[in-house]
Formats: structure tokens, sequence, C-alpha cells
């Protein structure tokens, strides 16, 4: 019916050095705010907003930094080799 919109604006991903952001934006409808308020929080845990919040709330040096990348590629890397073995054992 006639709900409001809430709009937050968001970086867009592979941008240069000018920020571009797109509304993410959430019906009110009949079904009340509480409910558009999870579904808002859902799109911005879709989006990676949260994580990316909690990223920059804290300075972080530039060799942690590095340290931290090399380990989540890490991670990322051990979690493709082991999901690409799971389908050769069994067939």
């Amino acid at each position: 019916m006639g709900g409001r919109v809430c709009h937050i604006r968001r970086p867009l991903a592979n941008t240069s050095e000018s920020v571009q952001c797109r509304p993410l934006e959430v019906q009110v409808g009949d079904k009340g705010i509480e409910r558009a308020i999870k579904h808002l929080k859902r799109k911005m845990a879709a989006e990676g907003i949260l994580r990316e919040l909690k990223r920059r709330r804290h300075y972080m040096k530039p060799s942690i930094k590095k340290r931290k990348k090399m380990s989540e590629a890490a991670r990322r890397r051990r979690k493709r080799l082991k999901t690409d073995e799971i389908p050769r054992t069994m067939g």
C-alpha cells in the first residue's frame, strides 16, 4: 500500500577515486516497521555493509592489513580445495 521508503547510501564495488552510491531501499508496508528493519538488516548483510563497518571501526597498520589479507586468501584457497575434493571422492 502507501508505505514509506528508507534510503541508505552504499558504495559500489570496483569504483575509482570517486565514490558512487546507490540507495538501499526497503518498503515499509502494512506488515510494520519491525519487518522492514529485519529486511533492511538482511539486505545490509548480503551487501557486506556490516562487515565493512566493522572493518573500518579500528585503524589497522599496513603490515597487519597485509598479513590479514594473506590469511584470508589462504582460508579461501583451503575452502576451495576442500569443496573440489568432495566430488572426486564420491565418484
